[in-house]
Order: C-alpha cells, then sequence, then structure tokens
C-alpha cells in the first residue's frame, strides 16, 4: 500500500472488476479498482454455510450478488467520481443501469453537496445491447419459505417493527450487519432468531482516504438492502423488512446565503420512498419473484412511529437511535445517548407527547428541553433560522407539533428549550395539530393481508 500513490483528479475510470460468493464458506468477495490500480476487495460473510441451491436459487443468488456488488461499490466510486465507469466479469441492462444511476445520483447527494460538486447527469452505468442474457424476461419464483428478515438498526423504529411482526403471527428472524454490540444486545432482549451478517470494507479504502480521497456521506440503507437480499436467498426466506417511516422521504432544504432556495438534500434518501418502491419493484422483477422487499413503517410519520414505541417499556433500557454511538469502535458505550446530536434531540421531542416524563427522562438520563445549551440544535430540527439537520429525524413541521404540544403541558412549559420556543418561536412558525400527523397513511409495499392486520393493531 505505501508505494501507492492515489491522485482523485487523475483517474479516468472506475471499474466493477468481478464478484463471487463461495456456497462452503458463505463468504462473498466484491471486487474493485480505479484505472490500473491496485484491487480492492470487500467481503461480506453470511452465516450458515454451506449452502446448496437448486438452478433457479442459483440464477437468483447470482442476480442478488451482482445487483450488491453494483450498489455497494458506491463506498469505493465516491473516492474520485470519475466520468467512467466499467463492468468487466458481467452485462446488465438498461434498466439496471437506470436503478443504479438513481441510486447513485440521489445517495450520494449530501456527499456532492458537502463536497461541492455536480453529480447530476454525471453518473453513467454502461448498459449493454439487448440480449438474451441482459434483457431477461422477469424473475420466476423460487419457492422461499414465509419468514422474514427484519433489519434492525438499535433504535426506536425497528424495534416497534419487530414487535408489530410479533403480534401480527410473522415468522422473523432480527438482522444485522457489522459488530455493533449495542445492536446485538437489543436483538438478543427481542427473543427472536438473529442473524449477524459480517461486512469488511476493503483496507485500500482507507488509505485513499489519507491520500485525499473525496469522503462523505454515502446511502447507507442501499447496501444494507442488498446484503440482505441476499441474504434472504441463502436463508430462503420470503420478506426483507425494513423499518423506514414516510418522514424519511423529506430531506432538507438548502436556503443559499441571499436567502434563495437551492433545492433539497435528503440524508437519508435511501430510506425514503422513492428508493423503496425502485429497489424492491427491482428485486420482485430481476431477482425472484417471491422475494419480497418493504418498510413496515413507510405509512407512519415519525410521531406515529414514537406513539407506538411508547406503548411498552420493554426496550427501555436497551434501545439507542443515537448514531455517535455507531461512530464508536470497540466496546459498547457506557451512555447509549450523547444528548447532544440531532437524533438524541430528536427522539426526546418525539417520545415526549406520548410518555411520562419521569419515564423519558429516566431513559436519556437527562431533561434535553430543560437545557439552554441545546436551543441551536433544537432551531434546526424546528427548521427555525436553519435546515433539517443531515440526519434520520422527522419532518421540521414535527418537530414543530410536538414543542406546540409541549408548551401546552404544564410539566413542560417551563422547561429552557420550551419556555424559549413559547416566546420567540410560537409567533412566528405555523405548527400543525399532533393528531393530524398521527394519522395513517400514503404508499407502501407492504403485503395486502399483512398490512390489514397491522392497520388495526397501529391505530389501537
Amino acid at each position: 500500500m505505501s508505494a501507492w500513490t492515489f491522485d482523485r483528479d487523475a483517474v479516468k475510470a472506475f471499474r466493477f472488476v468481478r464478484c463471487g460468493l463461495d456456497a462452503d464458506t458463505g463468504v462473498a468477495q466484491l471486487v474493485y479498482a480505479f484505472d490500473d490500480d491496485p484491487e480492492m476487495t470487500e467481503t461480506v460473510s453470511f452465516p450458515g454455510a454451506p449452502f446448496a441451491f437448486d438452478a433457479p436459487r442459483q440464477t437468483a443468488v447470482q442476480g442478488a450478488l451482482q445487483l450488491l456488488h453494483l450498489i455497494a461499490g458506491i463506498s469505493y466510486y465516491k473516492a474520485a467520481v470519475p466520468n467512467e465507469i466499467r463492468i468487466e466479469s458481467y452485462d446488465i441492462d438498461a434498466r439496471t443501469a437506470a436503478l443504479l444511476e438513481t441510486i447513485y445520483e440521489n445517495g450520494l447527494g449530501e456527499f456532492a453537496y458537502r463536497n461541492g460538486l455536480d453529480l447530476r447527469g454525471k453518473i453513467r452505468f454502461p448498459a449493454a445491447a439487448a440480449s438474451a442474457a441482459t434483457a431477461a424476461d422477469a424473475a420466476p419464483a423460487v419457492g422461499l419459505r414465509q419468514h422474514a428478515l427484519t433489519a434492525i438498526g438499535g433504535g426506536k423504529d425497528s424495534l416497534v417493527t419487530i414487535e408489530a411482526l410479533r403480534r401480527a403471527g410473522v415468522a422473523q428472524t432480527v438482522s444485522w450487519i457489522g459488530g455493533s454490540q449495542l445492536i446485538a444486545a437489543c436483538a438478543a432482549h427481542s427473543g427472536l432468531p438473529t442473524l449477524n451478517i459480517g461486512r469488511q470494507l476493503a483496507p485500500e479504502l482507507f488509505e485513499l482516504n489519507r491520500q485525499g480521497a473525496w469522503n462523505g456521506h454515502i446511502p447507507v440503507t442501499a447496501v444494507n438492502s442488498a446484503i440482505l437480499v441476499l441474504a434472504a436467498l441463502l436463508q430462503d426466506a420470503d420478506q426483507v423488512v425494513f423499518s423506514n417511516e414516510r418522514s424519511a422521504s423529506y430531506g432538507s432544504q438548502i436556503v443559499s446565503a441571499d436567502g434563495r432556495s437551492t433545492g433539497e438534500v435528503n440524508h437519508q434518501w435511501s430510506k425514503g420512498w422513492a428508493f423503496e418502491q425502485a429497489f424492491g419493484d427491482y428485486v420482485q422483477q430481476r431477482v425472484a419473484a417471491d422475494l419480497q422487499y418493504y418498510s413496515l413503517l413507510r405509512p407512519l410519520s415519525e410521531l406515529a412511529v414514537a406513539r407506538q414505541f411508547a406503548r411498552s417499556s420493554h426496550y427501555d433500557a436497551h434501545f439507542s437511535s443515537c448514531n455517535r454511538n455507531f461512530h464508536i469502535l470497540g466496546e459498547r458505550p457506557a451512555n447509549r445517548w450523547c444528548g447532544v446530536c440531532p437524533k438524541c434531540h430528536f427522539v426526546f421531542l418525539a417520545l415526549a407527547p406520548f410518555m411520562p416524563k419521569l419515564r423519558l427522562v429516566g431513559i436519556f438520563g437527562r431533561n434535553l428541553l430543560d437545557d439552554a445549551g441545546q436551543i441551536a440544535g433544537y432551531d434546526a430540527l424546528l427548521e427555525y433560522r436553519d435546515h433539517k439537520p443531515f440526519e434520520c429525524v422527522g419532518e421540521g413541521q414535527e418537530s414543530r407539533a410536538a414543542m406546540a404540544w409541549l408548551a401546552q403541558r404544564p410539566e413542560w412549559k417551563e422547561d429552557a428549550v420550551v419556555a424559549r420556543f413559547i416566546r420567540e418561536i410560537q409567533p412566528q412558525v405555523h405548527a400543525p395539530p399532533l393528531a393530524s400527523l398521527l394519522e395513517i397513511h400514503g404508499e407502501h409495499r407492504i403485503p395486502a393481508a399483512l398490512w390489514e392486520r397491522l392497520r388495526a393493531d397501529f391505530a389501537a
């Protein structure tokens, strides 16, 4: 590695070199390179090997593996964002190219904004001419059993999904990627079967970063979705279930220094409906007809999810939505909530209308709304003199509705952040009624029979 000099501005092409899955070990290798530079190999380790497939399942596995190779490549492509993309060991058709261009352009939206780059219309995947290999008919069903791989992230949303599926009688395996001890503890507390998939980024990527590569946010949920689709085929499960609510489709409204709107940048684009619809449809039509990908919480707002979570205290001592915990390598952090990041700010505010104050303060270890030092963070959530943070937090109207509700409550209205909202912000902003944001509606990919059961449960 020391002899490799990387110049991001001199790179001409990004190469998808090859991918493979060892059925005996369960290890997938995803290989990439820039120009004639050394190869970079990422590994994804799937428990349960050895695996054996009939011909239809083998075809589906190969399709899912290539899809993972293509989507996971975003971590490496972004290091130089060259104009040319090459796919060297297989062909893709125009529909696959279009899906990837959508994921890369939108999923790198925040990355491009923070780095002052314009990627619109720049990213082009090479589609092969139509042939039997690249313009195949719709994928067949491969005989998957009725079982869900439910993604868990350690926060309130996935725990709401896990418990809703449990109440609906859906057999599930709680699944996550990486070595987070916090997520593992939450998964164990569910009492359900678990699946922990290993992912090891190519070490060369860290060397590129030291040598000045472009760096920044990538659509991690898109990568994790592709990993779990392949895992579902290996584990014989017909559903991959995420926990992204409808608020995830709403980005940060960016305003220039002179007050002009310059558009929207969505930190959590791959958690939004546009990604779920495009990716889920592609998987069902091109990988396996009986493999369903959906978010169980899509018709709910963040506030509606918070209300569902507050119904039970089962996970109070185990969950954390604080992203800082997932940036720390090594042992599980002693405190599950940092108390100063946008996620902590928002989750505290979202839960406040739905649980007793003593319980909420007990979860966080402090009252974030009675700390004047948190005012700037809450201003951003309220979209007051600032844009929504680049984090997985709810819409500005949700924060305003929750804060306005607290402003009417004797136990909250004198806390520093709430009192300042009453004094300075409430007269200037519109806050919709809290109840209006708890309504269940909107597009989703939840199987119809399951949704009929869930709708009644969520409305209870």
